[in-house]
């Protein structure tokens, strides 16, 4: 990106620093600004606290980061795009290999929310709407995105939303869920097995984007008559595939900013 000057006028260098603060997986001070951005850390602090006062971005500390405004809007912004009869493809054909319904799922505020979904054409089925939102800490997805948060950020949540039991298998223990999520991230995948609901299985794999960071999760489900462990673990490294479809029919390997 190319550095700002005192001539790019300052709503260019407002998203300026959005841009470069979306792009770090951390926040960014006044001086971290100033040093990738070229321009005075005094009218740098003031262009930041600005956004702060409009939502768009949070202090902690003297960090700045996205609010959850920004985060809603992004995800608000992608929704747009021109890929998605193509992502949703992918979610066919993905259905067609499982056999099961196939979802695609992003964090919110309130917990995992359906953006798009597949359906089976089995006549007994497991529904959940587009729009659905469903608990973070007993779902394949759910699972799927607090593996990949940094601990502070997971604390947070389960803080806020606790561990509620919805099943008798639902994890309600802090320290074997940290443990349960642990495997998650090492093996790339989340199991639910009757953790939301009795008699379904379901498995998630998480959507990068290129730079690494979580996206969204891509989940299949099914009663357990015919959809368990060993269906699902024969599916993990087709979603993981599907997913990476996902990744690069979303994001851009190139960055074309220039402010």
């Amino acid at each position: 990106m190319t550095k700002s000057n005192d001539k790019t006028p300052p709503n260019m260098r407002m998203l300026s620093i959005i841009e470069l603060i979306a792009k770090k997986a951390h926040g960014l001070s006044a001086q971290n600004l100033a040093d990738e951005l070229g321009l005075p850390k005094a009218t740098l602090h003031r262009l930041a606290q600005s956004l702060v006062e409009v939502g768009f971005l949070e202090k902690q500390n003297t960090l700045f980061v996205p609010s959850k405004k920004m985060a809603d809007l992004a995800n608000g912004i992608l929704q747009f795009s021109p890929d998605l009869h193509a992502r949703h493809q992918i979610l066919k054909d993905l259905s067609k290999d499982s056999g099961e319904t196939v979802n695609f799922v992003m964090p919110r505020e309130d917990g995992m929310t359906y953006i798009d979904r597949v359906d089976t054409n089995w006549p007994f089925r497991i529904l959940l709407p587009i729009g659905s939102s469903v608990p973070f800490h007993c779902t394949a997805s759910g699972k799927t995105y607090l593996a990949h948060l940094r601990a502070d950020q997971r604390n947070r949540i389960l803080k806020h939303h606790g561990l509620k039991a919805h099943t008798a298998n639902t994890f309600t223990n802090l320290d074997g869920f940290n443990r349960e999520l642990k495997l998650v991230k090492r093996r790339g995948y989340a199991l639910d097995d009757e953790e939301f609901f009795d008699n379904m299985y379901a498995i998630a794999v998480p959507v990068f984007d290129k730079q690494g960071r979580f996206h969204a999760a891509l989940a299949t489900h099914g009663p357990k008559q015919r959809f368990a462990q060993k269906q699902a673990l024969d599916l993990v490294e087709r979603l993981k595939s599907y997913a990476q479809q996902i990744t690069d029919l979303t994001f851009d390997d190139t960055d074309h900013a220039d402010f």
